[in-house]
């Protein structure tokens, strides 16, 4: 059976932002396009990992400034070793060998170009204990016919005598939510490379302020004019200047897309 090899695969490193929350964009033909809306915050690369190294190659970033006093002493070592501002979170990246950059190296949203589709990872909202109706979408019991008090109960969990027990994974009242989820073939629908602000269509996983991963789409391929190895922040640019945009008056006017502005 073919198998494709990992060393056979060109891949770029992602990149991490936060979630500001979502909004909406309208194209010329007046269509509504929901999208999230992520700022990429002072990331870098701290480390990289190497083939004869470490056994396989891949980039460590640093996601937005924190103070030095709220960081561990392991921590502290390797910001240190590469003196780099310490972060509030570091994400790697598996790359190909052609892909791998170098320690300090400041990522900007020009990693992507408009158009591209992209993985997104996030962790969800957490709902807490959940019953079945709410966490797997069970129909519930009888609202009536002898039925009481077990209007939402997810019913029998067992087959009798044999195997006289609970099948495990049964899909019973638990924690629903606050795991690890894939959002895959998201489409870029704007950039603000000045500002590291990413639109993208639809939702994302994850609330308001959480930290999301960004790569190229596994299943699509990567555009031949996206920057490579990875789009780089412009040296011009102040390296203490944190993005902020203030969407709520800020108006997009490009062929494509017109008045783009976040809701509350």
């Amino acid at each position: 059976m073919w198998k494709l090899k990992f060393k056979d695969i060109t891949m770029r490193c992602g990149v991490v932002a936060r979630k500001l929350g979502m909004s909406r964009v309208f194209n010329t033909n007046g269509e509504h396009v929901p999208v999230t809306v992520l700022r990429m915050e002072d990331v870098e690369v701290l480390s990289i990992k190497t083939l004869e190294k470490d056994g396989y190659t891949a980039v460590q970033l640093g996601f937005c400034n924190k103070a030095p006093k709220n960081i561990t002493k392991p921590l502290k070592g390797l910001f240190a070793k590469a003196k780099i501002h310490p972060k509030e979170k570091i994400a790697e990246f598996r790359v190909s060998q052609d892909a791998i950059l170098k320690v300090g190296d400041k990522l900007s949203a020009n990693h992507f170009i408009a158009g591209q589709k992209v993985d997104v990872v996030g962790i969800s909202q957490g709902k807490g204990f959940s019953g079945a109706m709410k966490r797997h979408n069970f129909g519930g019991m009888q609202a009536s016919h002898g039925v009481s008090i077990s209007h939402r109960s997810h019913g029998s969990t067992g087959n009798s005598q044999d195997p006289g027990r609970t099948w495990k994974g049964k899909k019973m009242a638990g924690q629903y939510g606050n795991v690890r989820i894939t959002t895959q073939n998201l489409k870029v629908v704007k950039l603000f490379e000045d500002n590291d602000i990413i639109l993208v269509e639809g939702s994302v996983p994850g609330s308001k302020n959480g930290v999301v991963l960004l790569s190229d789409a596994i299943k699509y391929k990567t555009p031949e004019n996206a920057p490579f190895p990875a789009g780089l922040r412009n040296e011009n640019k102040k390296d203490n200047d944190v993005p902020s945009l203030n969407l709520d008056e800020e108006k997009v006017t490009t062929s494509e897309i017109e008045g783009a502005k976040i809701e509350n």
